[in-house]
């Protein structure tokens, strides 16, 4: 095997390496973790936090129709609770603004 396939695949192995240490880490460090207090409401709330940083950023460059699937996807989350189901109204308002040049 020739280094410009092999280094490729070494990348590839490292970082699936270190992505399943993570996890592993995770998994083990869960179990001495606080279950109360301050540091469990923290956690709780990480996982919106972190749904936000990647959503905000999308919708505000996609101008109005962008702020009107979110909204949409948000209202269709909270009304439903069904993901699948919001995430394809969100892609189907986008969609359409786009084909129809709104």
């Amino acid at each position: 095997m020739s280094s410009e396939t092999s280094l490729p695949l070494l990348a590839i192995a490292a970082a699936a390496t270190v992505t399943y240490a993570l996890r592993l880490g995770g998994l083990l460090l869960s179990d001495r973790l606080p279950k109360t207090g301050r540091f469990k409401q923290f956690m709780d709330a990480l996982p919106g936090t972190i749904l936000l940083s990647l959503i905000m950023p999308a919708a505000l460059s996609a101008g109005l129709w962008g702020w009107i699937a979110t909204i949409c996807t948000a209202l269709c989350s909270l009304r439903t609770g069904n993901i699948f189901l919001s995430m394809l109204v969100g892609v189907v308002i986008v969609a359409l603004s786009r084909n129809y040049g709104l």
